[in-house]
């Protein structure tokens, strides 16, 4: 007869909580402690700074098999990561355009992952939060309180959102059971030639290809162009297309220009057409008691995109979708699997919020956004979107007076193109010259801009979408790129 085999020993239980609570506590009020100072002192530090090379060589270390003492952990952050960020939070960082967070939203940040909802749906005080942090977006932009929407990742993933419910309403027939093989014409969307780079890709994912998105040219000011988009639809049908969706841009990337929504839900409406806003960087100027007229027609929208994380300032990441017709939107993305059905009582008694998205499990986005809106109230927020379009249009006026500097489109919002133009310089020659202003008032650590192309000419792009921005910090960055300008031409002449 066989022995049984014998069983091994018990082995010790592990967790991944602190082994001592009293040491982690101490630990995490330092840490908070630094973060105030990190904040406090921003403007004492580099807008930007490139890493040294043993800095960068350190995250090629290989996977830790052993455990190191959370302190040791810490140190590290402090001489590896803090010192280099992307510079967004610092006053003079105006690449691109993001947002420069906010304390508040940063411990609504850490309290979220503490207390670790997953926000795909269920009975919780987190999904609550999530849908009146959604239902206080729709008041932002003027929707209805019956409309749908989705805290998102951000403005792409918020955009792919409004598209796909746009294609599958617009398609004629059940395109998610379907396919878009079935399709009796294939569906053409518009957008004017300042379209994000985002809206290809959605269109691309949704299987329209990028054809399927035309391009329509813009008027002086960077605007769709109306009669062109009417042309342009009355084209496609006699050529076998069906037009689906117009995309308007409340806030162009390159230049901030907003196109004439009401002009463009007027089109929508005569031709059939879902109307879309990406509304990414300039739909929260509803919010802004000056300068709210300058989205006038975003509420008739069937569908916008948004992001938190610029305008509100939230930490990244916080996009949001609004759909006006909220079953349209359910219908879209809602799958019902037997291990995610409601019940009449109890955890899964509530909406499941991941069925009006792509994704199941999702973060709980909300609670940095309703913090910061709770701290502050929506009437600051609306106030310092009004700061900074007047600080954008303080920084023109100081380039309109400089000589050697020039416009390069004009200032809508809060983007400013310009660049450095002495006399007699062109072509390559000029685009080397602010490309390596640009450079050096980066690895200076006096303030970030982006570059871009605008009427085939090279310029500089100064986003202004910063709550520590001052007026002071402009004219610093007037005479730094004049000074700049002036060594780097001198140079090059000898």
């Amino acid at each position: 007869m066989d022995t049984p085999a014998r069983l091994p020993d018990a082995v010790a239980e592990e967790t991944l909580d602190p082994a001592g609570w009293e040491q982690t506590r101490a630990l995490s009020h330092r840490i908070v402690d630094d973060a105030i100072d990190y904040l406090r002192d921003v403007r004492q530090r580099p807008v930007w700074q490139p890493m040294p090379a043993a800095v960068r060589a350190s995250y090629e270390a290989p996977l830790p098999r052993r455990p190191t003492a959370l302190a040791d952990v810490y140190r590290a952050l402090e001489e590896r990561l803090m010192p280099y960020a992307m510079g967004n939070i610092h006053p003079r960082f105006w690449s691109w355009y993001m947002g420069a967070g906010n304390f508040t939203g940063a411990l609504g940040e850490f309290l979220a992952a503490v207390q670790g909802s997953n926000l795909g749906g269920g009975n919780h005080a987190a999904a609550a939060m999530d849908q009146q942090v959604v239902g206080w977006c729709k008041q932002m932009v003027g929707f209805p309180a019956t409309a749908g929407g989705t805290l998102e990742s951000g403005g792409s993933m918020a955009n792919l959102v409004g598209l796909t419910v746009a294609r599958n309403v617009k398609a004629g027939i059940d395109v998610r059971e379907e396919g878009m093989a079935a399709l009796p014409r294939p569906l053409r969307f518009y957008g004017s030639d300042q379209l994000h780079s985002c809206h290809r890709k959605a269109v691309e994912a949704l299987g329209l290809g990028n054809k399927g998105l035309r391009r329509i040219p813009t008027d002086a000011g960077f605007r769709i162009d109306i009669e062109a988009l009417r042309q342009a639809i009355r084209e496609d049908r006699a050529a076998g297309w069906q037009p689906a969706c117009v995309i308007g841009t409340a806030g162009t990337v390159n230049t901030g220009a907003i196109d004439d929504l009401e002009g463009l839900a007027r089109v929508a409406q005569e031709e059939g057409l879902w109307f879309h806003v990406d509304g990414c960087i300039g739909a929260l100027i509803a919010m802004a008691p000056r300068h709210a007229h300058l989205v006038a027609g975003l509420a008739r929208a069937d569908s916008v995109a948004l992001d938190p994380h610029k305008l509100l300032h939230a930490p990244f990441e916080a996009g949001c979708a609004l759909v006006r017709d909220a079953e349209a939107h359910h219908r879209a993305f809602a799958v019902t699997p037997e291990y995610l059905e409601t019940s009449p009582r109890g955890l899964a008694a509530a909406p499941w919020l991941h069925e009006y998205g792509l994704q199941t499990t999702r973060a709980f986005r909300a609670l940095k956004i309703w913090m910061a809106l709770m701290e502050h109230g929506s009437d600051k927020f609306g106030r310092l979107i009004d700061q900074n379009i007047e600080q954008a249009r303080y920084l023109a006026g100081l380039i309109e007076a400089e000589p050697l500097l020039e416009l390069a489109a004009p200032t809508t919002i809060t983007i400013v193109c310009f660049r450095f133009r002495p006399p007699g310089l062109d072509g390559e020659a000029l685009k080397a010259l602010n490309t390596e202003i640009m450079l050096r008032l980066q690895e200076e650590g006096t303030a970030a801009l982006s570059d871009t192309t605008i009427n085939g000419e090279h310029c500089l792009r100064v986003a202004v979408n910063n709550h520590r921005t001052r007026r002071d910090d402009l004219d610093l960055l007037v005479r730094e790129t004049v000074r700049l300008g002036r060594e780097i031409a001198a140079a090059g002449a000898g």
